[in-house]
């Protein structure tokens, strides 16, 4: 076993002495702001409505510790629903760690938008996020309505972009592909390097500190990108940091709920599951933080509605992140090769 696992799961283990009980939900899902709202608008609502099931919100950063705690849990899990990337879920469900959610599971599958359940993947989408540009007021005139903003010389030395492998960065490189007319970004990604390669030099950062919505806020970083979800709520807290919807459209980027194969709750864990994947909680969710519902029938506020992308006319490529996950290696190999030594 993984050092980083065996920390994972001793942690769990320790703080979580309930999680064998039937009437207790172990939910491994993301830390911070996705955390705190989403307890607030999903979790605390499930357990007014059934005031015999506790749900317990274990915070990871992201999803490969949640892999690997799942990985080490295996033999005796103690985690019964996961939150993570479609990516992730895809492995997890070769490596046999979910039970499929069917209509057994949840009624309200059939509910779900198309794009929600992949093929091999035992999980099913609970939200979609799409890429965005961030960019600061008066840093940035006019505001940017376009991806072809990031390569303007205006914001030489004013620009930070996450680095590939982080996933923001693979969705760039896809949509550069396309901006510069490559048509099939599976077969090659040639023509989104080579744009990306123009690009490389008048990046300041490709890892802000301590954040982008910070360094764009305080004027340190003109222009950025980021998920939609987080952007957006951060630019209700953050002075000067603002969110523009490319006119080409995005990309979306999808987190699956999981139900953890031979996991203590049960009958519990899919109840929470069904609701999860409800109306109620869809609507709530996506009112609360901006993440695109999966269910076709939850209902957006118009404030949120207006901050959030549309799944059918807003998306510039259409992204297979399990042929990418195929990719990914080379990808980040060509990065390294062609594109961050180009950097100052």
């Amino acid at each position: 076993m993984r050092v980083s696992a065996w920390l994972a799961t001793s942690a769990i283990a320790l703080i979580m002495p309930g999680a064998a009980l039937a009437d207790t939900v172990a939910l491994a899902g993301y830390s911070g702001l996705f955390k705190e709202r989403y307890v607030k608008a999903v979790v605390e609502p499930f357990m007014a409505k059934n005031p015999d099931i506790k749900v317990e919100f274990f915070a990871m950063p992201n999803s490969a510790q949640m892999l690997g705690t799942l990985r080490a849990q295996k033999s005796a899990p103690q985690i019964d629903v996961a939150i993570l990337d479609v990516t992730v879920s895809k492995v997890g469900t070769d490596e046999q760690l979910f039970v499929r959610v069917d209509g057994s599971v949840s009624a309200n599958v059939a509910d779900l938008i198309p794009a929600a359940r992949r093929e091999g993947v035992n999980g099913v989408g609970l939200t979609l996020d799409s890429l965005v540009m961030l960019y600061n007021p008066a840093e940035a005139k006019p505001a940017p309505t376009s991806w072809e903003a990031l390569w303007d010389k205006q914001f030489n030395d004013k620009l930070a972009l996450p680095a590939v492998p982080d996933i923001q960065g693979i969705a760039l490189t896809v949509i550069a592909d396309k901006l510069a007319g490559g048509a099939d970004y599976i077969k090659s990604l040639e023509a989104g390097y080579r744009k990306l390669e123009e690009l490389a030099p008048m990046v300041q950062s490709w890892e802000p500190k301590p954040d982008i919505y910070t360094a764009v806020s305080n004027g340190q970083i003109a222009l950025g990108i980021s998920w939609n979800a987080r952007a957006q709520s951060f630019s209700e807290t953050l002075p000067n940091l603002k969110v523009a919807i490319p006119q080409e459209g995005t990309s979306f980027q999808m987190n699956t709920i999981n139900l953890v194969a031979n996991g203590p709750a049960g009958e519990s864990a899919r109840k929470f599951i069904d609701y999860a994947l409800s109306v109620e909680a869809q609507s709530a969710f996506a009112n609360a933080m901006f993440y695109s519902p999966t269910n076709s029938k939850a209902t957006v506020e118009k404030d949120a509605a207006d901050r959030l992308v549309s799944t059918e006319t807003g998306q510039a490529v259409d992204i297979n992140w399990l042929e990418i996950a195929k990719l990914r290696e080379g990808i980040t190999e060509e990065w390294r090769r062609r594109i961050i030594p180009l950097s100052r």
